[in-house]
């Protein structure tokens, strides 16, 4: 489906009371019910009244009764003024009818018909915009148009024309909602309501001539059967919205669980820049994400899992380390392997426990963690739940993991009982189902239970555990942000100074020494260089300098020297210098005029030390994104990287090293001196002042490599591409 997006994109978020109306009505009309049973408005007001706690009414002025009940001839004939209209008529007659809407003051409406501005036509874009103009000027909340419709589970209100399959007793508390642009994958999605799962509401906004995604959001983090959030959606043109539909669900302590669709950099720009090429746009969205506490996964794959046991699991993990009982020693070890490999701690049970265990496993098990109950357990129901039981009371355990191989009859009942034991000690019971049977004995049961989270794959499974983790450690993160917004560090005129460096460069990509000069404003340690223009003055300034030193070409044509071949390193005597010298306006000729040559710069040789790439780059949606990595030049090979939102604060910055996966080689490696990651992250955040202060006149830069040696941090490269004019 083609999203089309809410053009009002400064209005500020509609809140719970502003949609319950129409997502919670009491009242509900339905204009185009028919006798024709395959018609929209027939199958909506078919399910209504035999399903709908609330009063449903039918109109359409050819009918004076549509089966048993009465039909009404316009909503203005109504005995009430309903919350909410559903419209089941061709697109022509839409505007009227949400005319009437309007005068009456309906509390809002649902409209079903498409071949609006999803089309793309001029004609049909001015259509929609008439409605939402219609939904400003008086205050009627629109759902739509293009839109399949909502259900909302916990007041048993199925508001579609689908002919899909929905549970309408889906909700059995702590619900999952569904919210997306499109409404054949919301609907796909809150069918998993068959096989156990809780729903609370799914909803799809259609084309959102009024209320969009965000909005919804926002409604569902203040909605008390809503207990967690998955939001599908493709793209937004107002994504501070979104965030800050993020932030009422983080404040509401409801797990937001978003699938950004639409991720491919297919069709970006090349960038000049390391930075911009691995700082895509889907970089953005995890950085705004991450700030706002925000869940994404990558893919559809988990959404309901994953939501599922974020509306079960205890807000907070009570410790960081999980326990695993089963009956099949290759489940446990594939068990094993996975939490090593997302670093989830498995610690032996406490002496107490140990004990405990050793009483009721089979002497050719094994009473540890994992813990190996083996078939044993087939003869003994209690075995596993006193297992679990005793690894539950265990404080280093937040859940208890329990891999489902083979099923049987009595599976349900099996789970039930580890869910109790673990319930026990408050904390939530966890299954992965491991049988190729996914329908089987015990499956609805299991996720029925409102104690249990099922998972289909041990992957999926660690994920969101780990998710778990880092959700908790953002409340920490994020309550301290609050009283610790981004201070400036570097000095009131870096901003003039930079930006004169950057309006009277000779071309939009500066020269590296440009660039380094408009940097080290901001406090950036910066290699000193000397520009020569002959093989002779290079010599002289080396010997000045002292060996060994390196030599490289100035030229805005050649901004990736290495690549070009126009560099040489590590130069000891004076031939070496001339030799390099003449390689390199060999070189450098090859591929640009010589006019285009503005010399070549000596620098002394700086020590080998660990390589960190730190750049930026203006993200239409988000704005000024900075991006940290490994540097050299192996940097979009390894695209080990961290993305954020700039401006930062230095524990953003810390953060953004963490969360490198080579994040060692900072405490030393193979005799390398430890790097001082204060020091480094102190540069970081003068960089981000530097992009955020020049947003509209850099819309790249690059500082590659930073060369770290114990405290000693330099930059020895930059690159900063200005912004360059929009074409018309």
């Amino acid at each position: 489906m083609t999203s089309i997006l809410n053009r009002n994109h400064k209005r500020t978020l509609y809140r719970h009371e502003e949609l319950s109306r129409i997502f919670s009505p009491q009242s509900i009309a339905v204009i185009g019910a028919t006798t024709n049973p395959d018609a929209f408005g027939t199958r909506t007001f078919a399910r209504l009244i035999q399903h709908y706690q609330g009063r449903t009414y039918a109109i359409n002025p050819k009918y004076d009764r549509i089966g048993e009940h009465p039909c009404f001839s316009s909503v203005a004939a109504l005995p009430e003024k309903p919350d909410l209209a559903v419209i089941a008529l061709p697109l022509e007659a839409v505007e009227d009818a949400v005319m009437d809407c309007a005068r009456i003051k309906v509390g809002g409406v649902l409209i079903y018909a498409s071949g609006y501005a999803e089309t793309g036509h001029e004609d049909r874009i001015l259509m929609q915009g008439r409605l939402t103009s219609i939904a400003k000027d008086h205050q009627l909340r629109i759902l739509g148009p293009n839109c399949l419709g909502f259900f909302n589970f916990s007041i048993r209100a199925g508001i579609s024309f689908t002919r899909s399959d929905i549970n309408i007793d889906a909700f059995r508390g702590k619900g999952v909602a569904i919210v997306s642009q499109s409404g054949a994958m919301a609907f796909s999605q809150s069918q998993g309501a068959f096989r156990g799962i809780s729903m609370s509401h799914v909803i799809a906004s259609g084309n959102a001539c009024d209320i969009d995604v965000a909005d919804i959001v926002a409604y569902l983090a203040e909605d008390p059967a809503c207990q967690s959030i998955i939001c599908i959606f493709e793209g937004l043109s107002a994504p501070d919205r979104f965030i800050e539909a993020g932030r009422i669900a983080w404040d509401n302590d409801k797990p937001l669980i978003a699938c950004k669709l639409g991720i491919g950099e297919a069709g970006a720009r090349a960038a000049l820049s390391h930075s911009g090429s691995l700082a895509g746009s889907i970089e953005g969205w995890r950085a705004a994400f991450e700030r706002a506490g925000i869940i994404m996964l990558n893919d559809l794959d988990g959404l309901l899992e994953t939501a599922s046991f974020f509306a079960k699991a205890p807000r907070r993990p009570t410790a960081r380390g999980i326990a695993a009982i089963g009956i099949s020693g290759g489940a446990l070890v594939a068990t094993a392997d996975q939490a090593e490999n997302y670093s989830i701690a498995m610690p032996q049970p406490t002496p107490q426990v140990l004990n405990k265990l050793v009483q009721r496993v089979p002497e050719f098990g094994s009473p540890r963690n994992p813990c190996d109950v083996t078939a044993m357990a087939s003869r003994d129901v209690r075995m596993i739940p006193d297992c679990v039981e005793a690894l539950a009371s265990d404080k280093q355990y937040c859940t208890v993991l329990y891999p489902q191989t083979t099923l049987f009859g009595k599976t349900g009942q099996e789970l039930r009982l580890i869910s109790e034991a673990c319930s026990k000690y408050g904390k939530i019971a966890t299954t992965v189902w491991m049988s190729g049977w996914l329908g089987g004995h015990g499956v609805i049961e299991a996720e029925s239970d409102s104690n249990m989270a099922v998972f289909y794959s041990l992957n999926r499974y660690f994920w969101a555990i780990r998710e778990w983790f880092r959700r908790d450690d953002r409340r920490h993160d994020l309550a301290n942000r609050k009283g610790n917004m981004p201070t400036r560090i570097s000095s009131l005129q870096a901003r003039e100074a930079s930006a004169r460096i950057i309006v009277t460069a000779g071309s939009s990509t500066l020269t590296e020494r440009e660039a380094k000069t408009a940097l080290a404003c901001y406090g950036i340690p910066v290699i000193s260089d000397h520009l020569v223009q002959t093989a002779d003055d290079a010599i002289q300034t080396a010997i000045l300098l002292g060996f060994p030193v390196v030599l490289k070409v100035m030229s805005p044509k050649l901004p990736h020297k290495t690549e070009a071949d126009v560099v040489r390193l590590n130069l000891k005597t004076p031939q070496e210098v001339a030799l390099a010298f003449s390689e390199i306006m060999t070189n450098a000729m090859r591929i640009c005029a010589q006019d285009q040559i503005n010399g070549i710069l000596v620098q002394p040789m700086v020590p080998k030390g660990i390589e960190v790439m730190v750049g930026g780059k203006i993200d239409p949606l988000f704005g000024p994104m900075i991006v940290v990595g490994f540097g050299g030049i192996l940097v979009e090979l390894i695209k080990d990287t961290a993305v954020e939102l700039a401006p930062l604060t230095k524990q953003d910055a810390l953060h953004m090293l963490a969360r490198l996966k080579g994040r060692a080689l900072f405490d030393g490696f193979r005799g390398t001196p430890q790097v001082s990651t204060e020091k480094l992250a102190e540069i970081i955040v003068r960089l981000a002042e530097f992009i955020s202060d020049q947003s509209e006149l850099v819309e790249e830069f690059d500082v590659n490599p930073l060369i770290c040696t114990g405290s000693s941090i330099i930059a020895v490269d930059a690159l900063i591409v200005r912004t360059r004019p929009q074409r018309s």
